[in-house]
């Protein structure tokens, strides 16, 4: 009889094991299927500067971004003005780009949906030349860029401009627009490159170049420049980062849904804190400052 008994205990304990089984594993298949569930165009086309590309931030935070929302970004590297005009004729979803002046004429035009244009972050640019610096700008204008570029030009010295349109390339042009210089000549090399590339050339030909300091930190350790001329108290060399989703009324292929959950993202506190902490542990500072308001 007692055997009985705990014959059927054992039945009994072992059917709760499998019920509670099986309540747990479809309570978790219910909740994986959520959390994989995808939007319903998971296709994101993000145009952004080559420098957000070539300093590795995107390779590190973006990842964040597709796990959490599941959405696919397509990134598109170029300079700000060819991320712009792509947003102008509907070729991209949403902008990540850092001419401000540009910025705000295409904000203006209507080319933004109606939350416009948001801050998102900010570095600095910096003045690279040989290490032996022939031009001596490091001892006699490290802190004043108006002064770097009008030595380069006197002396003649090889200068390689990115001459893509760029955010970098609008701010190397303001600033030879500051020192009354028209730059032409033999001296002046125009790329039409992204920064990394920029940066090789100029060292393959000992020259002087204008780069934004997160590419500079993340590329220029395999070459053999260095900083010349950084800081200007002026605020001439300061670097601006914004994001603009694309007007949804260029096309009907526009992914509003998802320019708009991105703009949301790369704003909110938990991404602001991934983008002030990138580079600190490999180079010792933090590539970009986070200023999203």
């Amino acid at each position: 009889m007692r055997s009985k008994k705990r014959v059927f205990a054992c039945v009994l304990a072992l059917m709760m094991v499998f019920s509670t089984a099986a309540m747990l594993s479809a309570c978790g298949s219910g909740d994986d299927k959520e959390a994989a569930k995808e939007p319903a165009n998971p296709k994101l086309i993000l145009a952004t500067t080559t420098s957000t590309k070539d300093s590795g931030l995107l390779d590190s935070i973006l990842p964040e971004f597709e796990k959490e929302s599941g959405y696919k970004v397509d990134v598109v590297s170029v300079g700000s003005g060819e991320a712009m005009a792509m947003g102008e004729k509907g070729e991209a979803d949403v902008l990540l780009v850092h001419s401000p002046a540009a910025e705000k004429e295409y904000v203006e035009g209507g080319h933004a949906d109606k939350d416009g244009r948001l801050d998102v972050m900010y570095n600095d640019f910096v003045v690279l030349g040989p290490k032996d610096d022939p031009a001596a700008i490091e001892k006699n204008a490290k802190e004043d860029a108006i002064k770097a570029f009008t030595t380069i030009k006197d002396q003649k010295k090889k200068f390689v401009s990115r001459a893509d349109d760029s955010g970098t390339h609008k701010k190397e042009l303001s600033i030879w627009e500051k020192a009354k210089i028209e730059p032409k000549g033999d001296w002046y090399i125009e790329a039409a490159a992204g920064m990394g590339d920029v940066i090789t050339m100029t060292d393959e030909m000992v020259g002087y170049t204008l780069s934004d300091r997160a590419t500079w930190l993340n590329v220029g350790k395999n070459t053999q420049l260095k900083i010349v001329s950084e800081k200007d108290p002026s605020g001439v060399l300061n670097n601006q980062y914004g994001v603009i989703c694309v007007n949804p009324e260029k096309n009907e292929n526009i992914n509003a849904e998802g320019a708009k959950a991105f703009q949301n993202w790369i704003v909110s506190e938990a991404t602001q804190k991934l983008i002030g902490e990138y580079g600190v542990e490999e180079y010792g500072q933090a590539l970009f400052v986070p200023n999203a308001k």
